[in-house]
């Protein structure tokens, strides 16, 4: 048996504006409409004799994964681990690797995937998932390596040795070392050597073998994790395991690689040419849209003068550009971005200057996603905001109270159901109700289609951080 464990917790810093904290990388759509993270499960759902898929991610994203995995009604048993905060993947491949052993055994294997890689050749991606599978029960820690295709410098490279046999003839190889993201001259020696590939991060082990390599290699992981578990939250179905931060912050953060595959005398790789991406920069995004005759890459409307070899997205607004060459133009709700091609990587440093100082931006869209529906920010100004606020037929948001601001209400579109103080009644289209500050209140959507209301806040502090839950269906405190 086994069992695909889908990584869930990159930021992808470089895909500012798209990619935001309580947004990241993994929920990014790309031109089918499906995110990284759906392309992710379905891909782990190809794979024959598939019946569960385990997935590690944030707390905060939960609802959100869930979300995005019904829209694709995946049919296989999905299973979640909820870290309170990133601890890299050793962690997370560590608690997965422990709860996967209670409830399927040692022998069992486990498929570590990213969830903000693309593949595009799913039938090659299956092949090499089968050659490691050999490899894993013989006892294995098996790493996909990708054939490079140029002289990447960003990219972490496998060195290969001594070929190991397969009953399917594939190629396989001991991994001789890990090497460190090369300058372009040890790039390009890579590239012609034969035996150097990319490192992918796609892993494929049985649970038993690298239970057994961390408690040589990485004991203090192993025994913080298991206690981690030990304190956590157990929620059977869908079955969840929710860890507390005070148990999680003693766990050593580092990756899998530092901490296990370059120090185990026992891992292999498959090469293996998949289609791989890891979507790590803004050229990576621009190469999954056609040039056109000026080397252009156009997502959204653009109108172009004299203006060569340009990415622009721009999904929301007309774009024009006149004389421009090289450039990346990103256009959001609230951000814009406009970056030469060649510091694509360089975004990230926008992102920190964001975060230090404390601009929203680096963490939310205008549109915020909760686990009852989302809300939009329509406007705000001194001693008021407006949003749309968006709920799914059957959810509810919490019951509260703010302290600072009173809220107006205006249905339009659905029904709602409205506590507001000791009142509990039925709003309908193009009703309305009013809510002081200090009102204990409560929205809910009885109905079968979407609930639409326009919310007019006013008051002397509008933060989201304004609020008293007295009740939550999802646990929020």
């Amino acid at each position: 048996m086994i069992i695909p464990v889908i990584l869930s917790g990159g930021v992808g810093s470089r895909l500012w504006p798209v990619s935001r904290e309580v947004h990241p990388k993994p929920f990014m759509r790309l031109a089918d409409g499906k995110s990284l993270l759906q392309k992710t499960l379905l891909r782990a759902c190809s794979l024959p004799d598939i019946h569960e898929v385990l997935t590690v991610t944030n707390r905060e994203l939960y609802f959100k994964t869930v979300d995005e995995y019904h829209s694709v009604n995946p049919s296989v048993r999905l299973s979640y681990i909820l870290e309170p905060f990133g601890r890299n993947t050793a962690a997370a491949i560590t608690a997965a690797a422990l709860f996967l052993r209670e409830n399927h055994g040692e022998d069992s294997l486990m498929l570590i995937l990213a969830a903000d890689h693309l593949i595009t050749n799913t039938q090659a991606f299956i092949s090499a998932v089968h050659s490691a599978t050999e490899l894993a029960h013989q006892g294995y820690l098996v790493t996909l390596g990708i054939q490079p295709t140029r002289p990447e410098t960003g990219f972490g490279y496998i060195d290969a040795a001594n070929t190991l046999p397969t009953t399917s003839g594939s190629l396989a190889y001991k991994v001789q070392r890990f090497i460190e993201k090369p300058d372009f001259t040890k790039a390009q020696q890579y590239l012609v050597s034969g035996h150097h590939f990319w490192n992918a991060g796609i892993f494929c082990f049985q649970i038993g073998s690298v239970l057994k390599e961390l408690r040589q290699h990485a004991p203090s992981i192993l025994q913080t994790t298991t206690q981690a578990l030990q304190s956590a939250k157990h929620t059977p179905n869908p079955p969840v395991i929710e860890i507390t931060p005070e148990s999680f912050a003693a766990v050593p953060e580092i990756s899998i690689d530092y901490a296990l595959m370059e120090k185990s005398v026992h891992v292999a790789v498959i090469p293996c040419d998949i289609g791989w991406s890891d979507i790590g920069s803004w050229n990576a995004i621009s190469e999954l849209t056609p040039a056109d005759q000026d080397g252009n890459r156009i997502e959204g409307e653009a109108l172009l003068h004299a203006t060569r070899h340009c990415y622009i997205h721009s999904p929301l607004r007309l774009t024009a550009a006149v004389g421009l060459e090289n450039l990346i133009i990103i256009d959001t709700h609230d951000a814009l971005l406009v970056a030469h091609k060649e510091c694509a990587q360089d975004v990230k440093h926008i992102t920190q200057k964001l975060k230090q100082h404390g601009h929203r931006t680096h963490q939310h869209h205008t549109t915020v996603y909760r686990p009852w529906g989302s809300y939009t920010v329509l406007e705000e100004g001194e001693n008021f905001k407006i949003k749309r606020i968006e709920v799914k037929p059957g959810a509810a948001l919490s019951l509260q109270m703010h302290y600072h601001r009173s809220e107006h209400w205006i249905v339009v579109k659905g029904t709602a159901r409205v506590t507001n103080g000791e009142k509990i009644f039925i709003l309908n289209t193009n009703e309305s109700t009013f809510i002081p500050a200090g009102h204990i209140h409560r929205l809910e959507n009885p109905g079968i289609i979407d609930l639409v209301i326009i919310e007019v806040q006013s008051g002397t502090y509008l933060g989201e951080d304004d609020i008293v839950r007295f009740e939550d269906n999802y646990g929020r405190g």
